[in-house]
């Protein structure tokens, strides 16, 4: 909703009005502003329309999160790079089900933005190793699904990360051939 530039410069106002009020010996009304610009210097480092597409993800509407995430004109000049990161990473966990290439795009560029939570991390690498075993690209999915094991520090992710890798391995192994096959004869 708002710049990350007027978002700084309000908290710094409101900073400014607390000192002038314990000045003048209103101890409560200082401490009050002090607790309001928090509130902006927390929104600088959480976006607020950011925060509001997850909850709408966790809802299960990816249209409304859509929308709140439309909403970011301009990623790159209005958000932090943290903030990048997870704008992109909520676009690849609401385009995976649909278009796995754009998927893999928005993931490694949230990956390389960075993400401040490793289960986030975890979770947006165990979606580019579910892409890249569909790619057939199965020594990426393995490095990619170790990676995840790795930051997967609470097993959060433990039953798909499991999976994942016993899709893996079903994948591997060659097909079963149906009936029998003698030496250089027939199959009837």
């Amino acid at each position: 909703m708002f710049n990350k530039k007027f978002k700084l410069i309000l908290a710094v106002l409101i900073v400014a009005i607390a000192v002038w009020q314990f000045s003048e010996g209103n101890i409560g009304n200082g401490i009050m502003y002090i607790l309001l610009s928090s509130i902006f210097i927390f929104l600088y480092f959480k976006n607020e329309i950011i925060l509001l597409a997850f909850l709408r993800l966790r809802k299960e509407d990816f249209p409304g999160a859509k929308k709140w995430l439309d909403k970011i004109g301009n990623p790159e000049s209005s958000l932090v790079k943290k903030q990048q990161g997870y704008y992109n990473y909520l676009n690849g966990l609401m385009v995976s089900q649909t278009n796995m290439n754009d998927a893999e795009k928005y993931f490694k560029k949230a990956i390389s933005l960075g993400l401040s939570m490793d289960t986030d991390l975890a979770m947006a690498k165990l979606n580019l190793a579910g892409i890249a075993m569909s790619k057939n690209r199965k020594r990426e999915a393995q490095t990619l699904l170790a990676d995840a094991k790795k930051l997967d520090k609470h097993n959060m992710l433990d039953n798909q990360i499991k999976m994942m890798k016993n899709q893996m391995k079903k994948a591997g192994q060659p097909q079963q051939q149906f009936g029998r096959s003698g030496r250089g004869g027939r199959r009837f």
